[in-house]
């Protein structure tokens, strides 16, 4: 009898462990995570970690990740997918995450503010520097000699061209 009971305790106490797992995964609640030493970025190959202050990364809803130096190199590879990574769409991705400027916290990438034209290059030179919140990207734009910001959907291409040339 203990012996059942031990074994339906176990039982138990395994099955809620995994639908609890389960359901953490599949509800969206992964987050960012520090890329290793040997993540590269599938952009310029630059090794990620190295510019911890900066960092980027997509993640996609099988749990794999895509890790950038920037968000110039995220920007990128989100814009030309195909490219970078054919075997990924655009419905595959889950989650973007930049590096906030002054607080080097990770935020929503897709909620994030972004200053072009500043005096403050990144690792890849002229660069989007990311901001939570938009109080923080005007304060910089005016320090940094900043020339817009643009919200996610506003990087364009040609926006991204422009830094390069």
């Amino acid at each position: 009898m203990r012996t059942q009971r031990f074994g339906f305790f176990l039982f138990v106490l395994l099955f809620t462990v995994t639908l609890t797992l389960g359901t953490s995964t599949q509800s969206g609640e992964r987050g960012p995570i520090k890329p290793g030493a040997r993540e590269k970025c599938p952009v310029c190959g630059m090794f990620v970690a190295r510019y911890p202050d900066w960092g980027a990364e997509i993640l996609f809803k099988d749990g794999s990740r895509a890790f950038f130096d920037g968000a110039k190199d995220m920007f990128k590879y989100y814009i030309d997918l195909k490219r970078y990574n054919p075997s990924k769409t655009m419905n595959d991705i889950d989650s973007i995450y930049v590096t906030d400027y002054y607080d080097l916290a990770w935020i929503d990438g897709n909620k994030a503010f972004y200053v072009i034209g500043s005096d403050v290059y990144g690792p890849m030179g002229r660069e989007l520097i990311p901001f939570k919140e938009e109080a923080g990207a005007k304060d910089f734009l005016k320090d940094h000699k900043g020339k817009s910001i643009l919200k996610f959907k506003e990087v364009t291409p040609e926006v991204v061209k422009t830094l390069d040339d």
